[in-house]
């Protein structure tokens, strides 16, 4: 009879999540992933099977990470715009928290192109949600009048998107706090109707 775990399968995720997140994949080793999951080598293995599968469940992890943030911050907003205010302001305060370690799904694409057509699902998956979640922003915000009617929802929150990955990419050569502030004061002040 197998016996039971005794971790965290959550934790441990979130563990690998930021190691992979740190070093990239091919650089994080499987001794970085024991130390940043806790758990023992062959435990590594028997719970995840393999690297390759660890990183996937890590990516999910950051997905599904993603997803309840970009929820939190459409239920605080007081208005489409405010949504997207409040979007970049966190990502500012992520980033600059967090070690400039920028989007872990960019970086992914960085390092993997299309080479590995499991990866690339997952990135295409989380990119096709992160749009939704915006194109609903900027639906609302039309509704509501906070965003301007003469672009399309669906253009809007591509220039949403590509924002927040000048964002990350800023913070990752260093940007300052002002700086990437500005750029988010533009984005939103381009989007606010007038």
């Amino acid at each position: 009879m197998p016996r039971p775990r005794e971790f965290d399968e959550t934790v441990a995720l979130e563990g690998a999540m930021n190691a992979f997140w740190a070093h990239g994949y091919e650089a994080t080793s499987t001794q970085d992933l024991c130390a940043a999951t806790g758990l023992g080598r062959s435990s590594v293995y028997n719970t995840f099977t393999s690297k390759h599968v660890l990183f996937q469940r890590a990516l999910e992890h950051y997905t599904e990470r993603g997803a309840r943030s970009r929820a939190e911050v459409l239920e605080h907003a007081e208005d489409g715009l405010d949504a997207i205010r409040r979007l970049l302001a966190d990502l500012i305060e992520d980033e600059l928290g967090n070690g400039r370690r920028g989007c872990l799904m960019v970086n992914t694409i960085a390092e993997f192109g299309t080479a590995d057509a499991e990866i690339t699902t997952r990135v295409e998956a989380d990119t096709t949600s992160f749009l939704a979640a915006l194109t609903d922003y900027a639906r609302l915000g039309q509704a509501d009048g906070s965003i301007t009617r003469d672009r399309d929802p669906a253009d809007i929150a591509q220039f949403v998107h590509s924002t927040v990955g000048g964002l990350r990419l800023m913070s990752r050569r260093g940007g300052q706090r002002p700086a990437m502030a500005a750029v988010a004061d533009i984005a939103v002040s381009a989007l606010a109707r007038r």
